[in-house]
């Protein structure tokens, strides 16, 4: 999508960050994708031999291109969390392919980078306990799918209860909500759940999924957020990760406004708003 090249471009453009403040990730070894996916799915992809009833699931016609697409997201979520160890937060400016679970890639994700990045920390023993904050307007199925049975890798997601996907993985807490839901109920949900997962979790790493489908502008949303209210849901999220001293990866996720500088800005203001607070 030309949102992942114009991000970059408007983060220079404002000032807000430097070229050498990017890097540049590298195509992941498919033996840090078996962390968190079938062997056989990963295979399957990565040798173009999918069924066609699973490359229909997904979205996409298959290539190689597309393929190596995801190998180097992937790197760029691990890259990203080696990097907020350091410094306290760090993005992927693109990523959020949360649909991929264990053995099926569904809604245009084929693998999973967050859920392969948070595998990735965990069996490093770089974290012990990963919180997974999935705030796209649609749920994170695929990473509810890959941990629904691990105990330190913990997934949470507020999402629309009527939208897709369909069928529902059982995340570890689930918020679904009601079409429509405007600023004040979705931000005071977060700001009394937030404080207690990480009290109750006590987490050593967080993933964040920052989908801006949340927007009142969004094709495919169906909340009634404003660009105001998606800023300041991020501001939550940062808050509480910098009060509980608890590093932060940022992948990018969905946006589907009708007009692209919806999507651009909204993008921009996940970073601006995490420069701000974290004083970068």
């Amino acid at each position: 999508m030309m949102k992942y090249e114009l991000i970059p471009e408007q983060l220079l453009y404002e000032g807000l960050v430097k070229a050498d403040n990017f890097f540049e990730p590298e195509m992941v070894e498919k033996e840090i994708v078996y962390l968190a996916h079938n062997k056989d799915y990963t295979d399957n992809l990565l040798n173009q031999t999918l069924d066609p009833k699973m490359i229909r699931r997904i979205g996409f016609p298959m290539s190689e291109t597309l393929v190596q697409r995801e190998l180097y997201l992937i790197d760029g979520s691990i890259k990203a969390s080696l990097e907020a160890m350091k410094i306290g937060v760090s993005f992927n400016t693109a990523g959020g392919t949360h649909h991929a679970g264990r053995d099926f890639g569904e809604g245009f994700c084929l693998l999973n980078d967050q859920a392969i990045a948070a595998a990735y920390l965990y069996s490093e023993r770089l974290a012990r306990k990963i919180l997974i904050i999935d705030l796209d307007v649609h749920q994170g199925n695929g990473t509810a799918h890959i941990f629904e049975d691990h105990p330190d890798i913990i997934t949470f997601s507020i999402h629309g209860e009527k939208n897709f996907p369909f069928k529902k993985e059982r995340s570890h807490f689930d918020l679904p909500l009601h079409d429509g839901v405007e600023d004040e109920e979705y931000l005071n949900l977060l700001n009394d759940k937030l404080p207690e997962l990480f009290n109750h979790i006590e987490p050593d790493f967080v993933y964040y999924q920052s989908g801006v489908d949340v927007l009142a502008t969004d094709k495919l949303g169906k909340f009634k957020m404003t660009l105001e209210g998606c800023r300041l849901r991020d501001e939550i999220v940062f808050q509480n990760c910098k009060r509980f001293k608890v590093p932060v990866e940022v992948s990018m996720g969905g946006g589907y406004s009708v007009h692209l500088k919806d999507i651009v800005n909204a993008h921009v203001n996940t970073y601006r708003t995490a420069i701000d607070i974290y004083d970068l």
